[in-house]
């Protein structure tokens, strides 16, 4: 059975949790992120909800496992659980955070304090899933130590009735200490511009979009991938933040600084970290076609990655065929470094040269 300890980390305390904490939980739990991703968490959530739970944590440390009250300055600011470890030494772990504490580094900071203090008490391995659309928790467990273990898709049904991908972590006792800063931070202030194009992550409220401009004729006919479903492309957006956080890929809607209306997509793939090389790629709507709209964001986005990230080399393919998008490239500073004979696959079976492209970080 686990201990009722109180755990100090910075400036949080851990503390089993007691009656004062009632109203503050209703709050907390009351909020709407925090209630799309708990779809369990009845709503509205009101004080008896918020002491039946507070009942049920004592029978969460008679079965062998832990809940604490996450506190700052004496002031409940979140909660976490630990289930009971099973015949293995395995347990696994879950929190949130009130509203009025996010962006602090508060369920990281307890995530990792609760997982030592779990070590130290005996347990082997710790594990940890989220939401693949849930960024916030996907960034706690990077940044308290986990390592990304696997994907189950539709493995759990949130409060609007979508059943959601969860992304599965785990933690060793045996594992180093927790990895530093991610290799693709986000954008500070969340977005690149510079007055005429804006860069932002791509989103699920631009699935309709997205997917209108891949089945525009002039750009399906440069695509290497099949056409896909609206169903396809919304699900694909709800995936943009996992792979950001995760190191693996950036992917962005290119607006109209000035109207905010959609012109396109840009991304920055295919990262080898090993290599310090990643792959950029877009499509641009029509109607921002002959503005120089498409060099303005691939400008932005290899300045702020030679800026921000360790990339050395950022590489482009084109069809040999596709002009528009080797003036693109020529524009954004890219110089041409040969061709790939037979690359890209065609509708009608033929195949199409590739011409490579490159732009290397200022020495």
């Amino acid at each position: 059975m686990l201990p009722r300890d109180v755990i100090s980390t910075g400036p949080l305390i851990l503390r089993p949790p007691v009656e004062a904490d009632a109203e503050a939980m209703v709050k907390a739990c009351a909020d709407p992120v925090t209630a799309r991703f708990l779809p369990l968490l009845p709503m509205p959530y009101e004080l008896a909800h918020a002491r039946e739970h507070l009942a049920k944590t004592a029978e969460t440390w008679a079965e062998g496992g832990a809940t604490f009250s996450i506190t700052e300055n004496g002031q409940f600011v979140g909660s976490i659980t630990a289930r009971p470890p099973d015949q293995w030494g395995v347990t696994a772990i879950g929190y949130l955070v009130a509203p009025w504490a996010r962006g602090k580094n508060v369920a990281s900071t307890a995530a990792r304090a609760m997982t030592d203090w779990l070590f130290d008490q005996g347990v082997r391995r710790v594990d940890l899933e989220a939401a693949v659309d849930n960024v916030a928790s996907l960034r706690v467990a990077y940044k308290s130590g986990f390592r990304e273990e696997g994907l189950r898709r539709d493995a759990k049904r949130l409060r609007d009735g979508r059943y959601a991908d969860m992304v599965t972590f785990g933690r060793l006792s045996s594992d180093a200490a927790p990895a530093g800063e991610p290799y693709l931070p986000f954008f500070d202030g969340g977005q690149l511009s510079d007055g005429v194009v804006r860069l932002v992550p791509l989103a699920v409220e631009d699935a309709v979009d997205f997917h209108r401009m891949l089945a525009e004729p002039s750009v399906a006919a440069f695509s290497a991938t099949p056409p896909r479903t609206l169903e396809d492309d919304e699900q694909r957006c709800r995936y943009t933040g996992y792979w950001w956080v995760s190191g693996q890929r950036i992917e962005l809607a290119v607006r109209d600084a000035a109207s905010g209306a959609y012109a396109g997509h840009l991304q920055l793939t295919q990262v080898v970290p090993a290599l310090g090389q990643a792959v950029i790629g877009y499509s641009l709507v029509p109607a921002f076609r002959g503005k120089g709209f498409m060099s303005r964001a691939v400008g932005l986005l290899v300045d702020w990655a030679f800026t921000h990230t360790a990339l050395h080399r950022i590489v482009a393919g084109t069809d040999v065929a596709n002009a528009a998008s080797h003036r693109v490239l020529e524009r954004a500073g890219f110089s041409r470094e040969g061709v790939h004979r037979e690359l890209f696959p065609k509708p009608d079976g033929t195949r199409a040269d590739d011409v490579a492209w490159a732009r290397l970080r200022p020495s």
